[in-house]
Protein backbone atom coordinates (compact mmCIF):
# COMPACT_ATOMS: atom_id res chain seq x y z
CA UNK A 1 0.00 0.00 0.00
CA UNK A 2 1.35 3.44 -1.15
CA UNK A 3 2.38 5.95 2.15
CA UNK A 4 0.10 8.68 2.90
CA UNK A 5 2.28 11.86 1.41
CA UNK A 6 3.34 14.19 3.85
CA UNK A 7 5.16 13.69 6.94
CA UNK A 8 2.78 12.37 10.28
CA UNK A 9 3.45 15.50 12.14
CA UNK A 10 2.36 17.44 8.91
CA UNK A 11 -1.03 15.19 8.21
CA UNK A 12 -2.02 15.80 11.94
CA UNK A 13 -1.59 19.25 11.90
CA UNK A 14 -3.87 19.71 8.96
CA UNK A 15 -6.17 17.24 10.71
CA UNK A 16 -6.42 19.68 13.56
CA UNK A 17 -7.00 22.79 11.64
CA UNK A 18 -9.86 20.88 9.62
CA UNK A 19 -11.50 19.74 12.73
CA UNK A 20 -11.02 23.24 14.57
CA UNK A 21 -12.67 24.42 11.45
CA UNK A 22 -15.39 22.43 11.23
CA UNK A 23 -16.58 22.65 15.33
CA UNK A 24 -16.17 26.97 14.81
CA UNK A 25 -18.61 26.21 11.58
CA UNK A 26 -20.73 23.84 13.21
CA UNK A 27 -20.99 26.12 16.24
CA UNK A 28 -21.92 29.24 13.94
CA UNK A 29 -24.34 27.45 12.10
CA UNK A 30 -26.85 26.14 14.50
CA UNK A 31 -29.59 28.15 15.14
CA UNK A 32 -29.48 27.71 18.90
CA UNK A 33 -26.89 27.51 21.33
CA UNK A 34 -25.09 24.25 20.93
CA UNK A 35 -23.40 21.76 23.55
CA UNK A 36 -20.30 20.31 23.29
CA UNK A 37 -22.21 16.84 22.43
CA UNK A 38 -24.26 18.29 20.32
CA UNK A 39 -21.21 19.51 17.65
CA UNK A 40 -19.81 15.73 18.49
CA UNK A 41 -22.89 14.65 17.14
CA UNK A 42 -23.18 16.82 14.50
CA UNK A 43 -19.75 16.79 13.33
CA UNK A 44 -19.22 12.58 14.41
CA UNK A 45 -16.02 13.56 16.48
CA UNK A 46 -15.32 12.00 20.04
CA UNK A 47 -16.52 14.38 22.49
CA UNK A 48 -12.97 14.45 24.32
CA UNK A 49 -11.60 15.69 21.01
CA UNK A 50 -14.34 18.18 20.81
CA UNK A 51 -13.86 19.49 23.59
CA UNK A 52 -10.44 20.23 23.37
CA UNK A 53 -11.14 21.99 19.76
CA UNK A 54 -13.70 24.18 22.16
CA UNK A 55 -11.52 25.30 24.41
CA UNK A 56 -8.83 26.46 22.05
CA UNK A 57 -11.75 28.28 19.88
CA UNK A 58 -13.10 29.76 23.71
CA UNK A 59 -9.72 31.09 24.58
CA UNK A 60 -9.40 33.09 21.17
CA UNK A 61 -12.82 34.21 21.37
CA UNK A 62 -14.43 32.22 18.51
CA UNK A 63 -16.79 31.09 20.66
CA UNK A 64 -18.51 31.81 23.76
CA UNK A 65 -19.72 30.10 26.57
CA UNK A 66 -23.21 30.61 27.95
CA UNK A 67 -24.86 30.19 31.35
CA UNK A 68 -26.37 26.99 31.08
CA UNK A 69 -30.32 26.73 31.70
CA UNK A 70 -31.95 26.05 34.88
CA UNK A 71 -33.32 22.87 34.80
CA UNK A 72 -34.78 20.29 37.95
CA UNK A 73 -32.72 17.30 36.18
CA UNK A 74 -29.92 15.48 38.11
CA UNK A 75 -26.27 15.71 36.66
CA UNK A 76 -24.36 18.36 35.64
CA UNK A 77 -25.85 20.84 32.87
CA UNK A 78 -24.58 20.68 29.56
CA UNK A 79 -22.50 24.58 28.28
CA UNK A 80 -24.31 26.25 25.45
CA UNK A 81 -22.01 27.12 23.12
CA UNK A 82 -22.06 30.66 20.83
CA UNK A 83 -20.11 32.12 18.48
CA UNK A 84 -18.05 34.64 20.08
CA UNK A 85 -18.89 38.58 20.56
CA UNK A 86 -14.57 39.79 20.86
CA UNK A 87 -14.03 38.68 17.19
CA UNK A 88 -15.29 41.22 14.71
CA UNK A 89 -15.36 42.51 10.98
CA UNK A 90 -15.46 46.11 9.70
CA UNK A 91 -17.51 47.06 6.81
CA UNK A 92 -17.33 50.48 4.94
CA UNK A 93 -19.72 51.58 2.39
CA UNK A 94 -19.41 54.28 -0.49
CA UNK A 95 -22.71 54.68 -2.21
CA UNK A 96 -24.33 57.51 -4.48
CA UNK A 97 -26.49 58.32 -1.45
CA UNK A 98 -24.33 57.39 2.12
CA UNK A 99 -21.36 56.84 3.37
CA UNK A 100 -21.26 53.89 5.83
CA UNK A 101 -18.93 52.18 8.81
CA UNK A 102 -19.98 49.18 10.41
CA UNK A 103 -18.90 46.19 12.79
CA UNK A 104 -20.18 43.18 12.95
CA UNK A 105 -19.62 40.30 15.47
CA UNK A 106 -19.53 36.76 14.69
CA UNK A 107 -23.42 36.27 15.78
CA UNK A 108 -24.12 38.76 13.03
CA UNK A 109 -25.08 41.22 14.98
CA UNK A 110 -24.14 45.09 14.64
CA UNK A 111 -21.74 45.85 17.69
CA UNK A 112 -21.17 50.13 16.25
CA UNK A 113 -21.86 51.94 13.08
CA UNK A 114 -22.17 55.60 11.64
CA UNK A 115 -24.47 55.88 8.42
CA UNK A 116 -24.44 59.35 7.28
CA UNK A 117 -26.18 60.59 4.18
CA UNK A 118 -24.82 62.90 1.65
CA UNK A 119 -25.37 63.51 -2.45
CA UNK A 120 -21.92 61.93 -3.82
CA UNK A 121 -22.97 61.82 -7.53
CA UNK A 122 -20.10 63.30 -9.02
CA UNK A 123 -17.88 63.85 -6.19
CA UNK A 124 -14.11 63.30 -5.70
CA UNK A 125 -12.26 60.23 -4.33
CA UNK A 126 -9.88 61.33 -2.16
CA UNK A 127 -12.30 64.22 0.01
CA UNK A 128 -14.77 61.29 -0.17
CA UNK A 129 -12.84 58.54 1.23
CA UNK A 130 -11.16 60.72 3.68
CA UNK A 131 -14.99 61.46 4.93
CA UNK A 132 -15.29 57.56 5.11
CA UNK A 133 -11.60 56.74 6.97
CA UNK A 134 -13.28 59.39 9.68
CA UNK A 135 -16.12 57.81 10.36
CA UNK A 136 -14.32 54.43 10.11
CA UNK A 137 -12.24 55.71 12.99
CA UNK A 138 -15.37 56.79 15.13
CA UNK A 139 -16.79 53.28 14.89
CA UNK A 140 -13.26 51.27 15.51
CA UNK A 141 -13.31 53.74 19.15
CA UNK A 142 -16.38 52.73 19.79
CA UNK A 143 -15.46 49.14 20.02
CA UNK A 144 -15.09 47.84 23.57
CA UNK A 145 -11.70 46.86 25.04
CA UNK A 146 -10.62 42.79 24.30
CA UNK A 147 -12.59 42.70 21.01
CA UNK A 148 -10.57 42.24 18.01
CA UNK A 149 -11.30 43.15 14.40
CA UNK A 150 -9.88 40.68 12.05
CA UNK A 151 -10.92 41.57 8.87
CA UNK A 152 -12.19 44.78 6.59
CA UNK A 153 -14.18 45.21 3.10
CA UNK A 154 -15.32 48.24 1.65
CA UNK A 155 -18.37 48.27 -0.60
CA UNK A 156 -18.91 50.21 -3.57
CA UNK A 157 -21.33 50.98 -6.46
CA UNK A 158 -19.48 49.32 -9.43
CA UNK A 159 -16.85 47.66 -11.17
CA UNK A 160 -14.58 46.58 -8.86
CA UNK A 161 -11.19 45.14 -9.38
CA UNK A 162 -10.84 43.41 -5.62
CA UNK A 163 -7.38 41.84 -6.12
CA UNK A 164 -5.66 45.32 -7.43
CA UNK A 165 -7.98 47.35 -4.90
CA UNK A 166 -9.20 49.59 -7.97
CA UNK A 167 -12.77 50.86 -8.55
CA UNK A 168 -12.55 50.49 -12.63
CA UNK A 169 -15.96 52.20 -12.75
CA UNK A 170 -18.87 54.02 -10.71
CA UNK A 171 -20.90 55.54 -13.19
CA UNK A 172 -23.29 57.28 -11.02
CA UNK A 173 -20.28 58.23 -8.28
CA UNK A 174 -19.01 59.51 -11.43
CA UNK A 175 -15.50 57.38 -10.48
CA UNK A 176 -13.14 55.98 -13.45
CA UNK A 177 -9.90 53.90 -12.36
CA UNK A 178 -9.69 55.00 -8.88
CA UNK A 179 -6.76 53.38 -6.74
CA UNK A 180 -9.04 53.20 -3.51
CA UNK A 181 -6.97 51.04 -1.24
CA UNK A 182 -3.77 53.62 -1.82
CA UNK A 183 -6.71 56.40 -0.95
CA UNK A 184 -7.64 54.85 2.28
CA UNK A 185 -5.45 55.05 5.10
CA UNK A 186 -4.23 51.88 7.11
CA UNK A 187 -5.75 52.62 10.87
CA UNK A 188 -9.52 53.69 9.07
CA UNK A 189 -9.20 49.57 8.43
CA UNK A 190 -7.92 48.94 11.70
CA UNK A 191 -4.44 48.55 10.13
CA UNK A 192 -5.81 45.46 7.97
CA UNK A 193 -5.69 44.83 4.33
CA UNK A 194 -9.01 46.40 3.04
CA UNK A 195 -10.82 43.77 0.63
CA UNK A 196 -12.86 45.85 -1.94
CA UNK A 197 -15.90 44.67 -2.90
CA UNK A 198 -19.30 45.26 -5.61
CA UNK A 199 -21.88 46.82 -3.14
CA UNK A 200 -25.03 44.82 -4.67
CA UNK A 201 -22.89 41.52 -4.20
CA UNK A 202 -22.20 42.03 -0.63
CA UNK A 203 -25.45 43.25 0.07
CA UNK A 204 -26.73 39.94 -1.47
CA UNK A 205 -24.03 38.07 0.34
CA UNK A 206 -25.33 39.41 3.84
CA UNK A 207 -29.27 38.28 2.43
CA UNK A 208 -27.70 34.19 2.17
CA UNK A 209 -25.87 34.13 4.80
CA UNK A 210 -27.01 36.93 7.52
CA UNK A 211 -24.44 35.66 10.17
CA UNK A 212 -20.93 33.73 9.64
CA UNK A 213 -21.73 30.56 8.83
CA UNK A 214 -25.57 30.17 9.28
CA UNK A 215 -27.58 30.26 5.78
CA UNK A 216 -30.09 32.61 5.30
CA UNK A 217 -34.21 31.16 3.95
CA UNK A 218 -32.95 31.64 0.59
CA UNK A 219 -30.03 29.16 -1.39
CA UNK A 220 -30.56 30.17 -5.01
CA UNK A 221 -31.56 33.88 -5.81
CA UNK A 222 -31.63 37.37 -7.99
CA UNK A 223 -30.48 40.40 -5.54
CA UNK A 224 -31.37 43.55 -6.85
CA UNK A 225 -29.91 46.71 -4.74
CA UNK A 226 -32.25 50.02 -5.17
CA UNK A 227 -30.72 52.96 -5.14
CA UNK A 228 -29.63 55.68 -7.52
CA UNK A 229 -29.02 53.14 -9.68
CA UNK A 230 -29.75 49.63 -9.57
CA UNK A 231 -27.03 46.86 -8.52
CA UNK A 232 -27.14 43.36 -8.88
CA UNK A 233 -25.73 39.82 -7.82
CA UNK A 234 -27.08 35.90 -8.88
CA UNK A 235 -26.57 33.51 -5.74
CA UNK A 236 -26.34 29.62 -6.39
CA UNK A 237 -26.32 27.70 -3.26
CA UNK A 238 -25.52 30.11 -1.05
CA UNK A 239 -22.73 31.71 -3.14
CA UNK A 240 -22.71 34.72 -5.44
CA UNK A 241 -21.30 33.96 -8.64
CA UNK A 242 -19.41 36.45 -9.70
CA UNK A 243 -18.20 35.79 -13.12
CA UNK A 244 -14.90 35.00 -14.92
CA UNK A 245 -13.95 38.73 -13.19
CA UNK A 246 -15.75 39.44 -10.49
CA UNK A 247 -18.42 41.48 -12.17
CA UNK A 248 -21.56 39.82 -13.27
CA UNK A 249 -24.88 41.35 -12.18
CA UNK A 250 -25.35 44.56 -13.39
CA UNK A 251 -29.21 44.55 -13.93
CA UNK A 252 -29.24 48.23 -13.56
CA UNK A 253 -27.32 48.15 -17.18
CA UNK A 254 -29.85 45.54 -18.70
CA UNK A 255 -31.27 47.16 -22.01
CA UNK A 256 -35.07 47.50 -21.38
CA UNK A 257 -35.40 49.96 -24.53
CA UNK A 258 -32.69 50.60 -27.39
CA UNK A 259 -34.65 53.72 -28.26
CA UNK A 260 -34.59 54.99 -24.55
CA UNK A 261 -32.71 57.92 -22.89
CA UNK A 262 -29.07 57.64 -22.59
CA UNK A 263 -27.70 56.49 -19.60
CA UNK A 264 -24.40 57.63 -17.39
CA UNK A 265 -22.92 54.08 -18.59
CA UNK A 266 -23.02 55.08 -22.18
CA UNK A 267 -25.65 52.75 -23.25
CA UNK A 268 -29.35 53.82 -23.52
CA UNK A 269 -32.53 52.71 -22.19
CA UNK A 270 -30.96 51.03 -18.76
CA UNK A 271 -33.50 49.58 -16.35
CA UNK A 272 -31.96 52.08 -13.88
CA UNK A 273 -33.18 55.00 -15.89
CA UNK A 274 -37.02 53.62 -15.11
CA UNK A 275 -37.12 51.75 -11.69
CA UNK A 276 -33.85 53.93 -10.47
CA UNK A 277 -35.37 55.55 -6.81
CA UNK A 278 -34.60 59.38 -8.90
CA UNK A 279 -36.25 57.94 -12.01
CA UNK A 280 -39.00 56.73 -10.25
CA UNK A 281 -39.19 60.38 -8.53
CA UNK A 282 -38.75 62.03 -11.68
CA UNK A 283 -41.39 60.53 -13.24
CA UNK A 284 -43.91 60.72 -10.61
CA UNK A 285 -43.18 64.36 -10.46
CA UNK A 286 -41.66 64.63 -7.20
CA UNK A 287 -38.38 66.44 -6.80
CA UNK A 288 -35.11 64.54 -5.83
CA UNK A 289 -34.19 63.86 -2.30
CA UNK A 290 -37.45 63.22 -1.73
CA UNK A 291 -38.25 60.36 0.34
CA UNK A 292 -39.85 56.92 -1.32
CA UNK A 293 -43.07 57.31 1.68
CA UNK A 294 -43.81 60.26 -0.68
CA UNK A 295 -43.84 58.61 -3.82
CA UNK A 296 -45.59 55.72 -1.94
CA UNK A 297 -48.32 58.61 -0.10
CA UNK A 298 -49.50 59.61 -3.41
CA UNK A 299 -49.94 56.73 -5.12
CA UNK A 300 -52.31 55.63 -2.60
CA UNK A 301 -53.76 59.04 -2.73
CA UNK A 302 -54.75 57.91 -6.82
CA UNK A 303 -52.16 60.28 -7.57
CA UNK A 304 -51.74 59.61 -11.77
CA UNK A 305 -48.69 60.48 -12.39
CA UNK A 306 -47.25 58.68 -9.39
CA UNK A 307 -49.16 55.48 -10.19
CA UNK A 308 -47.50 55.91 -14.29
CA UNK A 309 -44.08 56.03 -12.61
CA UNK A 310 -44.47 53.02 -10.82
CA UNK A 311 -46.26 50.64 -13.62
CA UNK A 312 -43.13 51.81 -16.05
CA UNK A 313 -40.82 50.62 -13.60
CA UNK A 314 -42.79 47.46 -12.58
CA UNK A 315 -42.65 47.02 -16.95
CA UNK A 316 -38.98 47.72 -17.00
CA UNK A 317 -38.02 45.45 -14.25
CA UNK A 318 -40.70 42.57 -15.79
CA UNK A 319 -38.39 42.37 -18.99
CA UNK A 320 -35.03 43.20 -17.26
CA UNK A 321 -35.92 40.27 -14.86
CA UNK A 322 -37.79 37.62 -16.86
CA UNK A 323 -34.40 37.43 -19.14
CA UNK A 324 -32.15 37.57 -16.18
CA UNK A 325 -34.40 34.04 -15.27
CA UNK A 326 -34.63 32.48 -18.41
CA UNK A 327 -31.20 32.85 -18.94
CA UNK A 328 -29.81 31.73 -15.43
CA UNK A 329 -33.48 29.58 -14.05
CA UNK A 330 -32.86 31.28 -10.44
CA UNK A 331 -36.12 30.27 -8.42
CA UNK A 332 -36.26 33.72 -6.17
CA UNK A 333 -36.28 37.72 -6.86
CA UNK A 334 -35.08 39.72 -3.55
CA UNK A 335 -35.78 43.55 -3.75
CA UNK A 336 -33.39 45.44 -1.67
CA UNK A 337 -33.08 49.32 -0.91
CA UNK A 338 -35.84 51.72 -2.56
CA UNK A 339 -37.01 48.44 -4.88
CA UNK A 340 -37.83 46.50 -0.90
CA UNK A 341 -39.75 49.72 0.03
CA UNK A 342 -42.21 49.93 -3.59
CA UNK A 343 -42.31 46.38 -3.82
CA UNK A 344 -45.71 46.35 -2.73
CA UNK A 345 -46.26 48.95 -5.73
CA UNK A 346 -44.52 46.66 -8.06
CA UNK A 347 -44.77 43.34 -7.13
CA UNK A 348 -48.53 42.56 -8.78
CA UNK A 349 -47.17 43.89 -12.48
CA UNK A 350 -44.30 42.71 -11.77
CA UNK A 351 -45.12 39.04 -11.47
CA UNK A 352 -47.74 39.42 -13.94
CA UNK A 353 -44.34 40.10 -15.98
CA UNK A 354 -42.67 37.30 -14.67
CA UNK A 355 -45.40 34.47 -15.28
CA UNK A 356 -45.85 35.91 -19.30
CA UNK A 357 -42.26 36.00 -20.11
CA UNK A 358 -40.17 33.13 -17.85
CA UNK A 359 -40.17 30.05 -20.13
CA UNK A 360 -40.59 28.10 -17.32
CA UNK A 361 -43.18 30.19 -15.17
CA UNK A 362 -45.98 27.53 -16.11
CA UNK A 363 -43.91 24.93 -13.77
CA UNK A 364 -42.43 27.54 -11.33
CA UNK A 365 -43.43 31.04 -11.19
CA UNK A 366 -40.38 32.77 -9.67
CA UNK A 367 -40.87 33.95 -5.97
CA UNK A 368 -40.55 37.80 -5.79
CA UNK A 369 -39.51 39.06 -1.78
CA UNK A 370 -37.94 41.62 -0.31
CA UNK A 371 -34.28 42.25 1.61
CA UNK A 372 -34.73 42.96 5.15
CA UNK A 373 -34.53 46.86 6.03
CA UNK A 374 -30.65 47.79 6.38
CA UNK A 375 -29.87 51.10 5.59
CA UNK A 376 -26.40 49.97 4.19
CA UNK A 377 -26.56 46.58 3.28
CA UNK A 378 -23.79 46.85 1.54
CA UNK A 379 -21.32 47.50 4.68
CA UNK A 380 -22.82 44.54 6.65
CA UNK A 381 -21.92 42.24 3.67
CA UNK A 382 -18.22 43.68 3.70
CA UNK A 383 -17.93 42.90 7.48
CA UNK A 384 -19.52 39.61 7.29
CA UNK A 385 -17.62 38.27 4.16
CA UNK A 386 -14.23 40.03 6.73
CA UNK A 387 -15.25 37.17 9.43
CA UNK A 388 -15.76 34.60 7.05
CA UNK A 389 -12.04 34.12 6.17
CA UNK A 390 -11.54 33.33 9.72
CA UNK A 391 -14.38 31.01 9.76
CA UNK A 392 -12.18 29.48 6.48
CA UNK A 393 -9.32 28.84 8.68
CA UNK A 394 -9.35 29.47 12.24
CA UNK A 395 -6.27 27.99 13.48
CA UNK A 396 -4.36 30.75 11.30
CA UNK A 397 -6.33 33.73 13.48
CA UNK A 398 -5.79 32.02 16.90
CA UNK A 399 -2.13 33.24 17.82
CA UNK A 400 -3.41 36.34 17.10
CA UNK A 401 -6.70 36.29 18.80
CA UNK A 402 -5.07 34.65 21.87
CA UNK A 403 -2.60 37.98 22.10
CA UNK A 404 -5.58 40.47 21.81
Amino acid sequence: MPHPSGPPAARQSGLREANLALVLRTVCAAREPVSRAGVAAATSMTRSTVSRLVDELVAAGLVDELDPPSHSRPGRPATPLAPGRRVLGLGLQVDVGRLAARVVDLRGEVVAEEVVAADLAGSSPRPTLRLLAALSRGVLASVGDGSRVVGAGLALPGIVASDAGRLLRAPNLGWSDVDVAALVPEDASAGLPLRLGNEASLAAMAVAEPAPGRRGPLADFLYLSGEVGIGGAVVVDGRVVGGRHGWAGEVGHVCVDPAGPACRCGSTGCLELYAGRNALLAAAGLPQGSATRDLLSRSASGDHRAREAVARAASALGVALSGVVNVLDVPAIVLGGHLGQVAELVRPDLEDALRRRVLSARWVVPEVTTAPEDDAPGATGAALAALASVLDDPARALPALRSA
